[in-house]
């Protein structure tokens, strides 16, 4: 009897130490309440077109709500799992096993950069800002807006892509509105290179250009804005002819005309001079109809 009396001392100890010690661990700490864990970041920065997570880690939560809140008009966005916005990009989720409440905003546009707050709703209330960063790539085709090539010539359009975070999953050309496929290696073919951490390169080549290659082509990689030229196959024209329009310029009838007028000003009275270059300008005229 002795000895179970003195089994169930022990065990009634152990367990007691456990509790009490799991006390002091939950309530004389440094923090006795919801705090952020101070290795949350305050900056992320992503591409334009992706996806972007935005984490808040707040430890000993309790039954205490988080709220996201986007800064530049005040807007709440959620509340724990619930969304209080129009725009369904926006979720906040919640990873248990780091205590972290994220809000994940989809498809993320130029328009969603600036400050989001992860408020907790203690009294007075805790907040942890994150500043959102986008990064907008650049694409162009290098070269001039109109490309003139002679027929039978091969030609070079080159996308380049620069400050992108990651290579696109695909970029696809298209030849006036027509998905570009290289089915035929000795007509056309399409090339795919990584220039550097942040730039991509494709290069669309025809080696022998017919009239029929003519038109718009557009550089379209995914997600992203596309670049366009306009490629002229010539057939004997002249590139100087096919450019000038209404604008160009071109001779003054009469112009020299009035030139020997002014001319003849400089040593006859200036109504003489004017009169025999208008009478030249005139004749000159009727000579051409």
């Amino acid at each position: 009897m002795m000895l179970m009396n003195n089994i169930n001392l022990f065990l009634f100890a152990v367990f007691s130490g456990g509790e009490a010690a799991h006390a002091v661990k939950r309530f004389t700490g440094l923090y006795t309440g919801p705090y952020f864990d101070p290795t949350t970041t305050t900056n992320i920065t992503t591409q334009l077109g992706t996806h972007a997570y935005l984490p808040c880690k707040v430890k000993q939560l309790g039954n205490k709500s988080v709220s996201w809140i986007r800064k530049r008009d005040a807007h709440i966005l959620t509340v724990d799992r619930y969304t209080f916005i129009a725009d369904d990009r926006f979720q906040a989720f919640l990873v248990e096993s780091t205590d972290t409440w994220t809000l994940q905003v989809k498809y993320v546009q130029a328009r969603d950069a600036g400050q989001y707050e992860c408020q907790v709703s203690t009294e007075p209330k805790m907040s942890h800002f994150i500043t959102l960063n986008v990064v907008v790539p650049k694409i162009e085709i290098l070269g001039e807006s109109d490309i003139f090539v002679k027929m039978g010539s091969a030609v070079q359009l080159k996308c380049v892509i620069t400050q992108s975070l990651e290579e696109p999953a695909y970029i696809f050309w298209y030849h006036d509105g027509e998905r570009v496929l290289k089915y035929d290696k000795n007509a056309i073919d399409i090339k795919l290179d990584q220039e550097g951490p942040d730039t991509t390169v494709s290069t669309l080549i025809i080696f022998h250009t017919n009239p029929e290659d003519s038109g718009n082509y557009t550089c379209s990689p995914s997600n992203l804005d596309s670049a366009s030229v306009l490629l002229h196959v010539l057939n004997g024209e002249h590139p100087a002819a096919m450019q000038r329009g209404k604008n160009s310029a071109s001779p003054i009838p009469g112009w020299s005309h009035l030139s020997i007028g002014l001319g003849l000003a400089a040593c006859t009275s200036p109504r003489f001079a004017v009169t025999i270059a208008l009478t030249l300008a005139i004749i000159s005229e009727v000579l051409a109809c």
